[in-house]
């Protein structure tokens, strides 16, 4: 008996997403007559052709790849398949020869701007459409959308023509002008002032530069969060969840109008939430994350401790392989001309996966697998109890009252471990409110949803296929055992649910440095190569070169202006130095100097972090340059220059008579500056910064350590934590002196009092 679709020449849109790699291999694999053209965008360097050769490496065409040969399996994939580059944005000719069109690419996103949205599922099947009509042939178009098109409503919905009177080409227009809109807006004055304050106190301390910069991109962000409140609004509106569902259901009315009604055939094929394979190319078969498994995931994870759901509402899953039999049965009985046949691969009507059984199922699974955090303890799944939407909104608003009270606090807490811990488990709560924010957002339609898909045309479809054909082609959905399914395929399956959480960072071993001599290692000094701040080292000073009847003055006066350090501090770092270096006017530097070598430079080498040194030695011995930098002042530094191979440090402004008036002779060297200095210093001396490490604590360290290509953290504050985390840097906890754990103010005065 001869195969459908034989010698047939098909176009498939979307031939890299999910549906579309797995078309394209059922075709390879079960259709060995069928000619194959995909519709393929270059990318970067990569040519559209060169995409596709990668794409053959991937999982699902591994059986295929054997059955004809590793060695010839890229000829033979040539020999089937024409690569067409381009993309929907700007259709390409199309060969005029075609037989079949599946046209599966769209964004699947539930979030996106509005007029990204509409770009990918209206406007490119309206180029698609016109590109078609404009070779004057007549293809059958199978048109892949979504079940949710039905919208918002209860009951029943049949597998027919959307009941709707929205007019896609004005929501396209409407859609496309709102970008433009929101940038205007963007750029209004009330507009950029709320984001540029709310830069200078999140970003001051890196620079003016950061604070810009951080304000271009809290700007750019206003304009995606308006896009995005527009697209969901818009939709509801309408009566769609989300601009997902709103726009394939503009995306169907074009197929209609622009195909169907030129007297083309036309085959809408709408699926419902499109999981992993039950059987081909082989069971549990996936392509990255799909709609339900972030949920499954976070679940998992222990990061979902309630969801707003209804346990009897009906999660409707279909397996991918079961939605590729049913494109490619549909391509090949197409409708009479200028008709449309429309089918809902569903299993809510015969095979309910209701959302109460779908949590037992998950959580039996992850209790008897349970993934292991950070640790590397197992994590406890949640008891959910099915509240309503309100309950777990209110108590999701008081989670998130108590994190922005603590992180506020914590940002004015010394860094010290204790408090680096603190920020890790608030860094954490974070995290997970921002995914139950998000998923509570996302899935919650979903999740409540009462609308049943009729199935009765796709179950005829199945059922007109040959008996001995429905086993290998079929998507008869009563064969499916959820409980076996999802516990024994499906989770398993999923990317990242065998593994644990992110590992803790660690600091490099001398195996992993690489030994190169053209990179630098760059330290900061207070809190990353010594545990004493510039105030503590100042204690030191007067301690050692003052008498006892001397040192209450001292330290009342210190006291004292210690808002207006902490002021300068929390402003700029550099002011912080040129405020408190003033205390020095007057000074001698020689006699300075000498009584550091006498009397405190001992005090401060035992100070230095034990952890500090050993990562010093390890750049040395692979060869790299070590340097450090720091706004302190030259003296205070020069007992720790025998550390490094290059030191770069401070002056201060020297009367005629050597001491110092107070001021500094140069800018301080931090933040921004630093950044310039080494960007400028690696110029000059031939050094690889992509190559190159930086070790910093305070979040003005961030511009010069976004300068090298490994930057690291050591026992950072609040801000730089909370930065270095979401940009997966490396944290490290320095906190074991040479000497030991003693604080240094606390020896200091030990020591002074002994003398």
């Amino acid at each position: 008996m001869h195969s459908p679709l034989e010698h047939a020449h098909v176009l498939v849109t979307g031939a890299t997403g999910f549906v579309g790699q797995a078309v394209v291999e059922k075709l390879l694999s079960a259709y060995p007559t069928t000619r194959i053209s995909i519709l393929v965008r270059p990318r970067g360097d990569l040519t559209a052709q060169r995409r596709a050769e990668k794409l053959l490496r991937k999982p699902v065409f591994r059986g295929w790849r054997e059955s004809v040969g590793e060695e010839n399996a890229l000829a033979a994939f040539t020999e089937r398949v024409t690569v067409i580059p381009g993309d929907l944005e700007d259709v390409p000719e199309l060969p005029t020869d075609l037989d079949v069109v599946v046209h599966s690419a769209s964004s699947v996103s539930f979030d996106l701007p509005i007029d990204e949205a509409f770009t990918a599922n209206v406007a490119g099947p309206v180029n698609l459409y016109e590109r078609l009509l404009a070779t004057g042939t007549d293809p059958h178009v199978v048109h892949v959308s979504t079940s949710y098109v039905a919208g918002l409503r209860k009951g029943v919905a049949e597998e027919r023509s959307l009941g709707h009177d929205v007019d896609h080409r004005a929501e396209l227009r409407s859609a496309l002008a709102a970008r433009e809109e929101a940038e205007r807006a963007s750029r209004r004055p009330e507009v950029l002032q709320e984001l540029l304050r709310q830069a200078e106190v999140d970003h001051r301390r890196a620079g003016p530069r950061a604070v810009a910069a951080a304000a271009e991109a809290a700007r750019e962000a206003w304009v995606r969060d308006e896009l995005v409140s527009h697209a969901r609004t818009r939709a509801l509106s309408l009566g769609w969840p989300d601009v997902y569902t709103f726009t394939k259901a503009m995306g169907e009315r074009v197929a209609e109008e622009l195909w169907q009604s030129n007297g083309h055939r036309l085959s809408v094929v709408r699926p419902t939430i499109i999981e992993s394979s039950l059987r081909h190319p082989f069971p549990g078969w996936i392509d990255g994350f799909k709609v339900a498994d972030p949920l499954i995931a976070a679940y998992g994870r222990g990061l979902l401790p309630e969801f707003p759901a209804l346990a009897d509402t009906v999660l409707d899953v279909i397996p991918v392989d079961f939605v590729v039999n049913a494109i490619l049965a549909a391509a090949a009985v197409p409708p009479a001309a200028g008709e449309a046949a429309y089918y809902q691969v569903s299993s809510g009507i015969t095979n309910p996966l209701r959302f109460g059984k779908l949590y037992e199922y998950v959580r039996e699974y992850f209790s008897a697998n349970p993934m292991r955090d950070s640790s590397g303890s197992h994590v406890s799944v949640p008891a959910w109890s099915f509240p309503h939407r309100g309950a777990v909104e209110r108590a999701l608003r008081r989670r998130e009252r108590v994190v922005d009270v603590a992180d506020r606090a914590l940002a004015q807490m010394p860094a010290r471990p204790a408090t680096r811990k603190w920020m890790s488990t608030l860094y954490k709560a974070r995290r997970d409110l921002t995914t139950l924010r998000k998923f509570t957002s996302l899935y919650q339609p979903y999740t409540e949803i009462e609308v049943i898909f009729d199935d009765a045309r796709t179950r005829a479809l199945h059922d007109s296929l040959p008996a001995e054909r429905r086993l290998e082609h079929g998507f008869d959905t009563t064969e499916i055992d959820w409980k076996t399914y999802l516990q024994e395929i499906h989770i398993p399956g999923v990317p990242g649910l065998t593994r644990g959480d992110r590992p803790k960072e660690k600091a490099p071993t001398d195996a992993e440095l690489p030994q190169r001599s053209d990179v630098v290692a760059v330290f900061d000094l207070q809190r990353t190569v010594i545990a004493a701040t510039l105030v503590e080292q100042y204690l030191w000073v007067e301690l050692a070169t003052r008498p006892p009847s001397r040192w209450p003055r001292a330290l009342g006066n210190l006291v004292a202006l210690g808002p207006r350090y902490l002021q300068a501090e929390q402003r700029d770092r550099g002011d912080f130095i040129r405020t408190f270096m003033r205390r020095y006017a007057g000074t001698h530097e020689a006699e300075l100097r000498a009584a550091i070598a006498d009397r405190v430079q001992e005090s401060l080498r035992r100070d230095v972090l034990h952890e500090a040194v050993a990562q010093i030695r390890r750049h040395r011995a692979a060869g790299h340059r070590t340097v450090l930098v720091t706004g302190e002042i030259d003296v205070f530094v020069e007992p720790l220059a025998s550390l490094f191979d290059v030191v770069v440090a401070g002056k201060m402004e020297k009367d005629d008579d050597g001491r110092w008036t107070g001021h500094l002779a140069t800018s301080p060297l931090v933040g921004e500056s630093r950044a310039t200095w080494l960007t400028r210093y690696a110029r000059d001396e031939g050094i690889d910064l992509t190559g190159s490490y930086a070790y910093g604590d305070s979040y003005a360290d961030r511009p010069w350590l976004e300068v090298v290509g490994n930057p690291s953290v050591v026992n950072p504050d609040a801000q730089l934590y909370r930065y270095a985390r979401a940009q997966r840097w490396p944290v490290h906890s320095w906190t074991t002196t040479v000497e030991g754990r003693v604080t240094p103010v606390l020896r200091s005065l030990k020591e002074a009092v002994r003398r």
